[in-house]
């Protein structure tokens, strides 16, 4: 575990956000008041999901652990008031963290008031805080979830398989099969992307063998995503391919995004997030052109914060003034509340 400590002022109540993904585990005590920085760890080992989905003590094996050396450097006095976990699969694979999470925080750390939620939702409270609107993340996969303060609506996070159109994996398989089909000599190929599959993965004939035995396969099509971004500039294929992952993007938007009410009737805020939109221009210039015109009630802004600053977002909501974000059983799950 590496820890930093910020310039935070003392604080005799903190909060705990947490943001647990492929990366590994990144733990926040803040104030219950947004202002001075966190106290933040990082535990490098991904939380480990088993037939029985994610593992909820391999998490609290990290977790406590690092919330106790980061209470050390807040001071005597201090206590958690509430918690906020956002963790990737929880919509899907979470059973185990709603069923001993709240009870094992409460023994352990004394916390009562705790939040369970999709890592979409802490990237739209990171995003958005508690606003009405929409947010799009778009990683080596694709998820858009909006909500109205009333309701969620989801669209697409369904994995390379079943959907993720337009995201990371998506796109570098179809610049993969670009280059593919120009190897072959079959239409729609693009030398350019054939030139860049040899340079990252050798020799064309060897690519079958690297790619589908791996674990990890979308993460490995979605890293040749920025690829299909470098030529896209120069080359009308992978220009296409972008084209299209922006159609993609948009439709989803538009299948979350809030219609217009007396609330908020200037219509939809939309937050973009995640690191596949740091391709930049190539596939953000046809992804604005498509919002223009599937959701032309939308209002692009910029994302306000990242999942772990949206997990702190929803534990200070839980400690003070309340949650405005609706709760679900499965995106947001609320301990005692139906």
């Amino acid at each position: 575990m590496r820890s930093r400590r910020s310039s935070a002022a003392r604080a005799d109540s903190l909060v705990l956000g947490v943001d647990s993904g492929g990366t590994g585990l990144r733990v926040a005590l803040g104030p219950v008041t947004a202002g001075p920085p966190p106290f933040t760890a990082v535990c490098a080992e991904p939380v480990r999901t088993g037939p029985d989905g994610i593992d909820a003590g391999h998490l609290l094996d990290q977790l406590l652990p690092a919330v106790r050396r980061l209470l050390q450097q807040t001071g005597p006095g201090t206590a958690v008031t509430a918690a906020a976990i956002g963790a990737a699969g929880m919509a899907t694979l979470g059973d185990q963290l709603r069923a001993r999470l709240p009870g094992a925080l409460a023994d352990a750390l004394g916390i009562r008031r705790v939040a369970l939620a999709a890592d979409a939702v802490t990237a739209y409270a990171g995003a958005l805080g508690q606003r009405p609107g929409a947010v799009v993340a778009g990683g080596t996969g694709l998820i858009a979830l909006g909500t109205d303060l009333s309701t969620w609506r989801r669209a697409d996070g369904w994995g390379h398989l079943l959907g993720d159109s337009g995201g990371g994996a998506w796109i570098g398989r179809a610049g993969l099969d670009a280059a593919m089909r120009s190897h072959d000599g079959r239409r729609g190929g693009s030398p350019a992307l054939l030139a860049r599959l040899e340079a990252v993965f050798g020799p064309v004939a060897g690519l079958p063998g690297l790619l589908y035995p791996r674990t990890d396969r979308p993460a490995l099509l979605a890293s040749f995503a920025p690829e299909v971004g470098n030529c896209a500039l120069e080359d009308e294929v992978a220009a296409g391919i972008l084209a299209q992952a922006a159609a993609h993007i948009a439709e989803a938007a538009n299948a979350v995004c809030p219609a217009p009410s007396g609330s908020h009737p200037d219509g939809c805020e939309i937050a973009l997030t995640g690191g596949l939109f740091r391709m930049g221009e190539p596939l953000l210039g046809p992804l604005r052109r498509e919002l223009a015109q599937q959701v032309p009630q939308a209002h692009v802004v910029a994302a306000e914060g990242d999942p772990l600053q949206g997990a702190l977002e929803i534990a200070r909501a839980l400690a003070g003034p309340g949650l405005r974000l609706p709760p679900h059983p499965a995106l947001l799950f609320l301990p005692g509340v139906t």
